[in-house]
């Protein structure tokens, strides 16, 4: 039998790159985890993780005894490297923050795009977002939303980002803690005016709350309460023209909305036709010649 000369030698003693999965995890009720995800947890080499001591409880609550290391905001950037050196090794690696989907407003990215730069596979492993579960239950009747992460914790910069979206149409929303929330929603209340808005707290976990009303109304709410705990998901309706500002003039409303910030043909279509109970079709033919004169 032919020996393999040294070059082939060599070729086999290169490992095949391993996987990195973002696996998504419960944000309160373990019920939500996934059987793919448990799946992966259990066959993966290594988790990184935002806490270990938070994940590790969930881990022996599924009896999963897969080594841990620690992947917080701090250390992003040397974590990433030393995580990506194992994956070109061939270790297969599960990414997990503390709750919910890596990567949306949780560490993440930066191990993500350095995989990606060494064209390492990054498989999603889907499930749990405090995002999606406030939309899936805010009434929405249009798939279209702003996402916004968390909030700047400084005030000017705060209001600052707001008041350059009062006159977005898109649903704002955004993530915030307890010790801040009272002070976002004045800065909300403040910035953007008195609008219908869709607050989650402690979403999935035993004291679930979810309010929806005016925002002025529900500020006041939560400003007579001794204490707030639990994480915060906030939907806060998009701009909508009143009737004394809106032309009545077909044509003209749509350069009205044409010349608002952030507002796109399928945005002024879409809300002009439900407004004026017309059909999306004849509403959309007028858009394409309204936006063709600004070309």
């Amino acid at each position: 039998m032919r020996q393999p000369s040294g070059k082939e030698n060599k070729a086999a003693s290169i490992a095949t790159p391993g996987t990195l999965f973002v696996v998504a995890t419960p944000i309160g009720n373990l019920e939500d985890i996934t059987l793919r995800a448990l799946r992966i947890l259990r066959e993966v080499d290594l988790i990184a993780a935002e806490d270990t001591r938070h994940t590790r409880k969930l881990l022996s609550h599924f009896d999963i005894h897969t080594p841990l290391i620690s992947y917080y905001k701090e250390k992003e950037a040397s974590r990433a490297q030393e995580i990506v050196a194992r994956l070109l090794s061939g270790a297969q690696v599960a990414l997990v923050s503390d709750a919910g989907t890596p990567g949306i407003s949780d560490p993440g990215g930066i191990l993500v795009h350095s995989a990606q730069a060494h064209n390492i596979v990054v498989a999603p492993v889907p499930g749990v977002s405090a995002l999606a579960t406030l939309l899936s239950v805010a009434g929405l009747t249009e798939p279209s939303h702003l996402f916004l992460g968390f909030l700047p914790a400084k005030g000017t910069e705060r209001r600052k980002l707001l008041r350059g979206l009062k006159n977005d149409v898109h649903p704002l929303v955004f993530y915030e803690s307890p010790r801040r929330i009272i002070a976002s929603l004045g800065d909300c209340l403040a910035e953007l005016g008195d609008r219908r808005a869709v607050i989650g707290r402690e979403l999935t976990k035993v004291h679930e709350e979810i309010s929806s009303g005016e925002l002025a109304q529900l500020l006041d709410g939560y400003k007579v309460r001794e204490a707030i705990k639990g994480e915060f998901v906030v939907l806060i309706e998009g701009v909508r023209a009143s009737a004394s500002q809106r032309p009545d003039n077909l044509e003209d409303l749509l350069r009205w909305y044409r010349g608002q910030d952030g507002v796109s043909l399928k945005d002024a279509v879409a809300n002009i036709a439900k407004d004026l109970d017309l059909s999306r079709s004849e509403v959309y033919q007028k858009a394409l010649a309204v936006w063709k004169e600004a070309e």
